[in-house]
Parts: C-alpha cells; sequence; structure tokens
C-alpha cells in the first residue's frame, strides 16, 4: 500500500559527534567538526543526519546520561554552534534528528540532585522507595546493565530506581510536572528547526506497577511491569497529540524487545512514524547476548520477512552506536570484507521502511581488534567484565565474551584518510584508538576507487532516489530454502527483485527464481564478474521485472 508522508522517502545517516570528525585536535569529535563534514554527506546521497547526545553530561553512558537538556557538552562546542549546524545543513536540504533521552536523566541533573532532599517539589520527578526491610530494595527488579535495579541514597534514606546504571536514575512519569517538562524539551529543539527525534528507550518510560518481577534474569527482570505498558502508549499519543502534531517532523522509536502487536499499535495509533526492533540483531543469541549460535542468513531472513511483512513501516538498520559492525556481525570481515559490506548495503537500502546508516559502515569500517574490557569506555563492558572476572571463565574466555557486549567497537573514529588518526583528528591521541585497517578502509582511498564500498553506496541510494518502488513498494518475502535471501518491491505495475547471499560459498539460483526478462539494475559484484544462475560469495543482485 502506498505510503507517503514527509519522512517517507529519506536516508538517515547516524553520527556519534565523538567520533566523527574532531575540528580543535584534542582528539574529540565535535559539531565544528560534523558542519565540515557536511558536503560528504550531501554528495554520499543521505537526507538526514540523526546526531546521539550532545547534551550536557557527565558521560558516564557517553550522553545517555543528560544532565542539562538545554546545555551542548563543552566537548562538542556551543549552543551557538549547534544553531549554526541547522542552518549549514539546512542550505544543502539536510535535516537534523536528536536523540531524546527521557527514560532517565544522569544522577548530575539539577532536578535528581534537588530530588534527595524527600521535601523538595522535585522528589516525585524520580521514583523513590523504601526498602522492604534494611538492606532489600522495594522489589527483586534488575537493571538492563546486569545487577539490582535500585541504588540506596543514604542522604534520603530510601532507594531509587534505575533500569539502566546507577548513575541514571528513572523519571517518574506518572509526575504530570514530568511530563510538562518532556513536552517542553521537545518545544524548544523542535522551534529551533530540528526534525525530529530518534527517542532512546522510549518504550520503558510508564512503571505500571512496581510488583517483584518474575523469573532470575540478570538483566531487565521486571520489565513485564514496564515493557510496551498502556501508560507508554497513552503517553506516547500524548507527546503527539501535544506536540509531534504540530510540527512537521519525525518521531523514531527505540523499543526494546517489541513485539509485532504492540508495533503494529504504536504506528496505526500515531504514537511513532516507526521504531527500531532488536531480533534483527539478536537473531542469532542463545538465550543472552554474550552466547551466540553460528550466524546463519536463514536467521536473519527469517526475521526480516516477520517485520517487513507484520507492519506499515520500519526503521531498518544493520549497525548502529549499540551494535558490532554489521561486517563482523553478518559478513566475513577477513575473507570478503568488501563484498560483505555491498551485499548488506542492497539489504539494508531495498527493505520497505525508512533506511539507516551509520557513520563508517559506508566504507566499510569494522570491529576493533580484540582488547582488554577493562581498558573500554563502555560502561556495559566493563559491567559485565567485571561479573565474568567472578565465573570460572579463563582470560582468553572472559575477554571474548566481554567484547561481544563492548560498544566501543561501533564508535572508533571516523577514518576520513590515512594520515594521523585516520584525518579524524590532528592528535595522535583520540578518546578511543582508531581501527589499525585506517590506512585501507577510508574516505579518500574509496572514493578514488570506482569499485570500492563508497562508490557502491552512492550508485545504490541514487537508484534507491530514482526508483519510487523502493520508497513506497510493497514488500513481497520469496520463500527459499537454505540461506538465500529472496524478495520483490512491487508498486503499481513496476516490480524490484533482490537476491542476496550472505554465505562465503557460491550459490546456484533455483531454477523457479531465474525469470526470463528480468533486468539487472545493480550487482555487488563488478560487471565482468557477474553470472546468471549463480550467486557467487556475498553477492547481491537487483532486478527489474516487467
Amino acid at each position: 500500500m502506498e505510503t507517503k508522508r514527509s519522512f517517507t522517502d529519506k536516508v538517515i545517516y547516524q553520527i556519534y559527534p565523538r567520533s566523527f570528525c574532531d575540528s580543535n585536535g584534542d582528539g574529540i569529535g565535535d559539531i565544528q567538526g560534523i558542519i565540515s563534514k557536511l558536503d560528504y554527506l550531501k554528495d554520499l546521497g543521505v537526507d538526514c543526519l540523526w546526531l546521539s547526545p550532545i547534551y550536557k553530561s557527565p558521560l558516564m553512558d557517553m550522553g545517555y546520561d543528560v544532565a542539562d537538556y538545554y546545555s551542548i557538552h563543552p566537548d562538542y562546542g556551543t549552543m551557538e554552534d549547534f544553531d549554526r549546524l541547522l542552518k549549514e545543513a539546512d542550505k544543502r536540504g539536510l535535516r537534523i534528528i536528536m536523540d531524546l533521552v527521557v527514560n532517565h536523566t544522569s544522577d548530575q541533573h539539577e532536578w535528581f540532585k534537588a530530588s534527595r532532599d524527600p521535601s523538595s517539589p522535585y522528589r516525585d520527578y524520580y521514583i523513590w522507595r523504601k526498602g522492604k526491610k534494611d538492606g532489600v530494595p522495594p522489589n527483586n527488579w534488575t537493571s538492563m546493565f546486569t545487577g539490582p535495579a535500585w541504588t540506596y541514597d543514604s542522604q534520603s534514606e530510601e532507594w531509587y530506581l534505575h533500569l539502566y546504571s546507577s548513575e541514571q536514575p528513572d523519571l517518574n512519569f506518572h509526575n504530570e510536572k514530568v511530563v510538562e517538562e518532556v513536552e517542553r524539551i521537545l518545544r524548544f529543539y523542535l522551534d529551533k528547526g530540528v526534525y525530529g527525534f530518534r527517542c532512546d528507550v522510549i518504550n520503558q518510560c510508564y512503571k505500571e506497577s512496581l510488583d517483584d518481577g518474575k523469573g532470575l534474569s540478570p538483566s531487565g527482570r521486571g520489565m513485564e511491569h514496564y515493557l510496551c505498558s498502556e501508560g507508554n502508549h497513552k503517553l506516547l499519543r500524548r507527546f503527539y497529540d501535544d506536540v509531534f502534531s504540530h510540527y512537521d517532523c519525525v518521531v523514531i522509536g527505540e523499543t526494546y524487545a517489541i513485539d509485532v502487536e504492540n508495533g503494529r499499535r504504536y504506528l496505526d495509533n500515531h504514537e511513532l512514524d516507526m521504531f527500531f526492533q532488536f531480533d534483527t540483531a539478536n537473531c542469532d543469541n542463545f538465550l543472552l547476548p554474550l552466547f551466540k549460535k553460528k550466524f546463519k542468513p536463514r536467521y536473519l531472513r527469517d526475521v526480516i520477512y516477520k517485520w517487513q511483512t507484520g507492519v506499515s513501516w520500519m526503521a531498518n538498520y544493520l549497525e548502529n552506536h549499540d551494535q558490532p559492525r554489521s561486517i563482523n556481525h553478518y559478513g566475513d570481515p577477513v575473507k570478503f570484507p568488501k563484498a560483505s559490506a555491498k551485499a548488506l548495503a542492497v539489504l539494508n537500502l531495498t527493505l520497505r521502511g525508512t533506511p539507516f546508516i551509520y557513520q563508517g559502515e559506508e566504507i566499510g569500517m569494522t570491529n576493533l581488534p580484540l582488547q582488554d574490557p577493562e581498558q573500554s569506555q563502555d560502561v556495559s563492558c566493563r559491567q559485565v567484565n567485571e561479573i565474568l572476572k567472578k565465573l570460572p571463565f579463563t582470560k582468553k574466555t572472559r575477554y571474548k565474551l566481554a567484547n561481544r557486549v563492548n560498544r566501543d567497537h561501533a564508535r572508533t573514529p571516523m577514518q576520513w584518510n590515512d594520515a594521523v588518526s585516520a584525518g579524524f583528528s590532528t592528535s595522535e591521541k583520540t578518546w578511543l584508538p582508531v581501527n589499525p585497517n585506517y590506512k585501507a578502509v577510508n574516505v579518500a582511498s574509496e572514493s578514488a576507487d570506482p569499485a570500492s564500498v563508497l562508490n557502491f553506496y552512492k550508485a545504490l541510494l541514487q537508484l534507491r532516489k530514482k526508483d519510487e518502488v523502493f520508497v513506497y513498494g510493497d514488500f513481497r518475502p520469496i520463500m527459499v530454502h537454505g540461506d538465500l535471501i529472496a524478495y520483490q518491491r512491487v508498486y503499481k505495475d513496476e516490480r524490484r527483485f533482490i537476491l542476496i547471499n550472505l554465505t562465503g560459498k557460491e550459490v546456484k539460483i533455483p531454477r523457479h527464481l531465474i525469470l526470463d526478462g528480468a533486468k539487472l539494475l545493480l550487482s555487488s559484484l563488478p560487471v565482468q564478474g557477474y553470472r546468471m544462475g549463480f550467486l557467487s560469495p556475498f553477492e547481491a543482485d537487483i532486478f527489474e521485472i516487467k
């Protein structure tokens, strides 16, 4: 069914500001650095830039612990710099999307510091409770980062709730004043010209009750009392009625452990315009992200088919600031790094929905080599490492397991060229180390190579922009055996047929999929390498069918 709204033809590029471009040589990316790369982003072919948090923050969780929603962290610049970014982006037809983090704040936010006084008017901005008895939290919930979801505050002589780290206390959305504060934040940035928000863990904000959770999960126990709760649906609909319906904007939800039924409701009831589901990222998990099955493309294919046919619109992604690099996850970074990157690009950019490209994905950036988790900048990796230390794992196994959840992999500096610090900074010391492969994987060298991953992305984005089938067309899965991925996009009388091989082996295309009169529009292979009837390792092809 045709869906035409302001965001349906957009491609969104995620910027992790701390790692994108450093303009002043301090080893940290900043807003002026982003401005300096706007022409590159326009030339790439994207339409919107989603910025991970740039608010004032102690950076315990790299900005997802906000201390002041109305100030820019000095590492990144000033509010005047941000205003200039909006203007410069607008000149190029680019729009800016902010990251909205309101399930929790930092414990350094003035609201929380005031709330520690039981008589303060801010006390009810957070969820404070007495323990069941001395030394026992109010309930048995566990944090998403593992460990108890409650911390005792000796000044208050009560416990406060935090679904994430103890430095990230949860806001209380039963309090009308908290709802009004969030709406004030939304209007502040929308009035500046921001195009919308990616809303962090937005389906966890409203806690229906504080009853004990079921099971013994080390992380997320108790989520049945808040995940996609009825109050959460009502809260998001209120934001739409009060704020979003009055602006030309887009609302994107990060929705952990969502199901198709709730996904439909978020979309159909104007609560969200699109959302991220985690099934694609977790398609090869075994019980926990720490433990994975050997990846098979059929796992990813089956999840994609479910969501593409289950809801009307998706936020499609294969990597972001919280996930490993997609080549390491779904491809082969050793034997077929370029082929993997191109095949995954075809998958991401030809599905129904809004595609998201994460910085560096367009040049085929990969994970860091294995590192000591104690040296990680990622709080969740360090916490998992401390738990693993108490278990009977060898050092090598502990490193391997902790690195599976290490978010530093996706947060290393953007690789612009083969100069000092990959052209990210003039400083040799950067806040995270540059990936050692930057000499070969960088924007400058790939710009000059017609067969590069970067130039393939540009060609694919151009094809998507001029072909309405990929923007508005229905998704029609083709059921196949094995690990082949096959589907059609259909719009009016036009059809596009996509075949993808995400394995390191040649695949013979089933006879019934070889269509007479099919015209090849784009292949991830060079022209001389393409063979009808076969898919080479990590080959992806797009056909026009009359």
